[in-house]
């Protein structure tokens, strides 16, 4: 099977569905990122055109490029515990809306997030962290507001990660490039799930 030019540009429906497609081969074990040629990577030397950019968790069992069996140049990937929008992921979202111009952005949290469950522990148990982990953390403590604190854990955390990937959403959709991006009709924000169990990806309805 040839591979499919990284090049050509792609709207964001047919970029959503590039990455469903993807995940469906990749629950089946039909993966075409083994097989992925090194002449793929040399033909992207002098330019990329990815037709998705993906902010998501470091979390090593949420490579996004896998998961999604995506070609070389193919995905724009960011990658923060908690996929929290720091000053310098921002700054890089910026660069994938303004230089890339990547039609489908994708905030991709995951079961059992670590950092939601650092900051759900901050908030309802008085856990203390280091510092640096503490700035982070500090990121998501703002979607929690709506949690039940009494809620059975695996509940409370499910809860928390939808909600912490939609505050990051949020955050993009209301910055001044999401705001312009949304106007001009060609930009799809969407919100992802992770079920590490099943390798599936859960897309968020609309809130």
């Amino acid at each position: 099977m040839n591979d499919p030019c990284p090049n050509i540009p792609v709207s964001a429906q047919d970029g959503l569905k590039r990455l469903m497609d993807g995940n469906q081969r990749f629950l089946k074990g039909t993966v075409h990122f083994p097989t992925r040629k090194k002449e793929v990577l040399a033909s992207l030397t002098r330019k990329q055109n990815p037709y998705a950019t993906i902010l998501g968790c470091s979390d090593s069992r949420v490579p996004p490029e896998l998961i999604f069996d995506a070609n070389f140049g193919e995905l724009f990937v960011i990658r923060v515990a908690g996929n929290v929008l720091s000053p310098e992921v921002a700054g890089t979202i910026q660069y994938a809306g303004i230089h890339l111009k990547t039609p489908l952005f994708v905030v991709l949290g995951h079961e059992n997030c670590g950092a939601v469950k650092a900051a759900l522990d901050m908030k309802f148990r008085n856990a203390a962290h280091p510092s640096r982990i503490e700035l982070l953390v500090q990121n998501i403590l703002p979607c929690l507001e709506n949690i039940d604190e009494h809620a059975d854990p695996a509940v409370q955390n499910a809860c928390a990660v939808e909600a912490n990937v939609r505050w990051s959403m949020r955050q993009i959709a209301n910055s001044p490039e999401g705001r312009a991006r949304a106007a001009e009709g060609q930009y799809l924000l969407l919100g992802a799930v992770f079920e590490i169990a099943t390798g599936r990806v859960r897309f968020l309805p609309p809130a």
